[in-house]
């Protein structure tokens, strides 16, 4: 498992994120390309980040000046993957062990390709980053049903 070096930076980003949505998170990743924050909230804690009819997470985009995207930690690689592509629809999740680490392929059905892989690969680059901070996956590649 890699370990996850938090910057002071994001300590202090996930404290906030705490206080303000009462979901604890344990990694947040400072996107600057993108202009957001992303959060890895606790099992079961996404409806306390979301907040009722998104009010928490509107709350906290506000003070916190940037664009926020919570993804539910899962101990299992394969949820969690599931999870990062949401609400793209991922379909099967395999693994395969090469010289450079462990590489995840994910497919999803058709129609969602596009939301999976994001404006300018921005979801694509989310689950990348935290694949590998969180279960030590070094790539992920997208594949559609028709190639599978």
């Amino acid at each position: 498992m890699s370990e996850i070096v938090l910057t002071e930076d994001c300590m202090r980003l996930i404290s906030q994120f705490e206080r303000l949505t009462g979901a604890g998170s344990r990694d947040c990743v400072i996107d600057d390309r993108n202009n957001r924050l992303i959060f890895v909230v606790n099992p079961g804690e996404m409806g306390l980040a979301i907040g009722k009819k998104g009010a928490s997470i509107k709350k906290a985009m506000e003070v916190m000046g940037k664009k926020i995207e919570v993804v539910e930690y899962s101990p299992s690689p394969e949820q969690f993957l599931k999870n990062c592509f949401l609400p793209a629809q991922v379909v099967a999740v395999g693994f395969e062990t090469e010289d450079e680490g462990r590489i995840a392929h994910i497919e999803v059905r058709q129609e969602d390709r596009g939301i999976a892989i994001g404006k300018e690969g921005k979801n694509i680059f989310k689950a990348k980053k935290l694949a590998f901070r969180q279960h030590n996956i070094s790539d992920v590649t997208l594949v559609t049903e028709e190639e599978a």
